[in-house]
């Protein structure tokens, strides 16, 4: 019972944002746990993982994989091929990704997934989820077919889970207009900005920040094609959603103003 409690305290401090408070009282569970069970209980597994995510949120990633490697150790011993083994390689991956360290990060994403095809039907949204992270890691390491190949079918299975006008849909088409405009297909990258544009339009307040950066890719496509009256448009529109979204000193304005300038 005391195992609980301290648990269940940690979890509402770590809901609360209060990692040092969070992970006090972890520990204290810890020391009652490591008496009380067997060392690959699955209550210990669950521990490790909480007390992962309380060193992910602090930033100290390198205490946080440590965690998870050992709820790791034990889950994959005592729920093989289970939903929250794949949930701790997300996790993992989630790390290193964070690290910048992408090779690491791209395995674990693909156990993660290859678990949740086992155990999920095809269009959950943890799969649409697992799509989604290597889809935005290929991005980062430079691979844009494959990230597009990615990014796609993490939208196909939104489109049959979310409501049309789910922020996520708006971020699937966002991400796939970034891989466009990288790859210099200006026209697709224009197509899928706007359809992100369109979601978020209905879906956000108009003061939104998401808003602001739909109107700035806009008008970088603008500016690639030639479209100077265009692009200059959308930078402003941009530039003024922002005022009232960020505040007077973030980086975003700078490159509004750049833009603009150019």
């Amino acid at each position: 019972d005391l195992i609980i409690s301290y648990n269940n305290v940690g979890l509402v401090y770590m809901n609360m944002g209060e990692c040092l408070k969070a992970l006090s009282s972890f520990e204290q569970s810890l020391e009652i746990q490591k008496v009380a069970l067997p060392p690959n209980d699955p209550e210990l597994a669950s521990l490790y993982n909480n007390m992962g995510e309380v060193y992910n949120n602090m930033g100290e990633y390198s205490k946080a994989i440590s965690f998870f490697e050992r709820s790791f150790e034990i889950q994959k011993v005592t729920v093989p091929n289970h939903s929250k083994l794949a949930s701790l390689y997300n996790n993992i991956g989630e790390l290193y990704n964070n690290m910048g360290e992408y090779s690491k990060a791209l395995p674990s994403y693909e156990q993660a997934l290859e678990i949740r095809k086992l155990v999920l039907p095809r269009n959950h949204p943890d799969l649409a989820a697992s799509h989604n992270a290597i889809g935005l890691l290929y991005y980062r390491m430079g691979k844009y077919s494959k990230s597009l190949s990615s990014l796609e079918r993490s939208l196909e299975i939104r489109k049959t889970t979310l409501s049309p006008n789910h922020p996520y849909l708006a971020a699937s088409y966002n991400s796939i207009g970034n891989v466009y405009y990288y790859m210099e297909e200006y026209s697709k990258a224009l197509s899928s900005y706007e359809d992100s544009f369109q979601i978020r339009k209905v879906s956000l307040p108009l003061n939104h920040s998401d808003l602001a950066a739909s109107y700035y890719n806009i008008g970088i496509v603008y500016t690639k094609t030639g479209e100077h009256s265009k692009a200059l448009s959308s930078f402003e529109q941009s530039l003024e959603i922002s005022k009232g979204a960020l505040p007077p000193n973030h980086l975003d304005f700078a490159q509004s103003y750049d833009s603009i300038g150019v």
